[in-house]
């Protein structure tokens, strides 16, 4: 009796997975892959699949006669962990595409493992310069993205800082991972261009304590240093800015960030006080914002359709990480496009290697938030190294929070 019921297990197992492969090929399921951090940066996590999901509801979530489906993956931050998504979704006979998150590291970390299994990566946020700059062994890059790209993040914080607000004495405080690194170099070479050189380059690791904070900032005080260029996530950014709000005002320095600050409960644990009237911080934004006096009626469609899919969304500030939600919008209808120029097949590698190459080639243009989107990506090669960037520096901007908590491009 054991025996047979094992045997019908078994054909009944057997049988679910031939009719689910077909299913996929015949008209079925799409998987997109949300692989981000859902734990310390939460609300990039979120934001992320906020826009995507609002995207694709555009679309009543089908292409052809595929239903696209999202798989939500929270790699806490940690490259083995998201080396472990990226091979379920090798293995999974629908899977289309993967959305990276907030964090550099495990992207970076796979690259090679994403390139030789042919994972085609979407980027609506991790900004390390290196992420979109490797290929295949074929020459095939499979990483796009839509978002700041470090090699340009340095130009956009030190053109505000120094052009436009005067500064001259920078110290670079930086954490220590590759997108720390990246940026240490974006920065040297944005201060060399105009003469200038950092006082200090100050290095620490992920949850460093407050008496290491206030440490470190005594020190930069020390060097004369006249405004901190900052690049930190949100736990990391909690612990510095509070440490710089309980300076002396005499001793206080202007911080100008990168937006990984952004991407976690930073506002809801600083609140209003500290990061609108004690501390003087800006930090690196996308050139669009709910928040603009001047709404576009497409923009304006989008927040409203935003606030009727999810309820938690009532006015601009709602949108937690809004950069995140923006790109990540603006990544999907790209991607869009772009399965609109291709024919879906059962062979779901065939279909992923028509998918990136239509990508390098979309024929229509895409409006978005930021932009309308024409061509965003080309063929990529080391002589033309921005190939997989959808953004230009034009595409980028300084920002502060507002009282609500919200986030608000600074007037140029």
């Amino acid at each position: 009796m054991k025996k047979m019921m094992l045997f019908v297990s078994l054909v009944i197992l057997q049988l679910f997975f031939y009719t689910h492969i077909v299913f996929a090929g015949s008209g079925g399921v799409l998987n997109i892959y949300i692989d981000a951090d859902r734990t310390g940066a939460k609300a990039s996590g979120i934001s992320i699949e906020q826009g995507v999901r609002l995207a694709l509801s555009e679309i009543n979530n089908k292409i052809n006669d595929y239903k696209i489906e999202l798989v939500i993956r929270d790699h806490h931050g940690s490259s083995r962990r998201s080396a472990l998504h990226l091979k379920e979704f090798v293995n999974d006979p629908n899977g289309l595409a993967v959305f990276s998150g907030l964090h550099s590291p495990p992207v970076l970390s796979n690259l090679d493992y994403m390139n030789e299994k042919e994972i085609l990566l979407l980027d609506p946020w991790a900004a390390a310069g290196p992420i979109t700059r490797t290929t295949d062994s074929s020459g095939r890059n499979w990483i796009f993205r839509l978002s700041v790209d470090d090699t340009r993040a340095g130009e956009i914080i030190t053109a505000y800082a120094v052009d436009k607000e005067g500064f001259k004495k920078p110290a670079l405080l930086l954490e220590d991972t590759p997108w720390g690194r990246s940026n240490e170099s974006s920065m040297i070479t944005a201060l060399e261009k105009r003469g200038l050189a950092p006082l200090g380059i100050i290095w620490f690791n992920w949850n460093i304590g407050e008496n290491g904070a206030r440490e470190i900032l005594t020190e930069i005080y020390s060097k004369e240093v006249d405004v901190i260029f900052m690049v930190a996530n949100a736990p990391e950014g909690i612990t510095f800015i509070k440490a710089m709000a309980e300076r002396d005002i005499k001793e206080r320095l202007p911080i100008r960030s990168h937006w990984g600050i952004t991407g976690g409960s930073f506002f809801e644990t600083l609140g209003p006080e500290v990061l609108v009237d004690i501390v003087d911080l800006r930090f690196i934004q996308t050139s669009f914002s709910f928040l603009d006096l001047e709404q576009s009626p497409f923009s304006i469609d989008v927040f409203n359709r935003a606030s009727l899919m999810f309820p938690e969304i009532i006015e601009p500030e709602d949108i937690k990480a809004p950069c995140g939600f923006i790109h990540s919008y603006d990544l999907t209808r790209i991607l869009i496009s772009a399965l609109n120029q291709i024919e879906i097949s059962e062979d779901i590698i065939r279909t992923r290697r028509l998918l990136r190459d239509a990508l390098e080639n979309i024929t229509t243009p895409v409006q978005g938030l930021v932009k309308i989107y024409t061509k965003p990506f080309r063929e990529y090669s080391e002589e033309d190294s921005f190939a997989h960037e959808a953004l230009g520096l034009q595409d980028l901007k300084m920002a502060e929070y507002t009282k609500k908590g919200g986030i608000r491009l600074v007037d140029e």
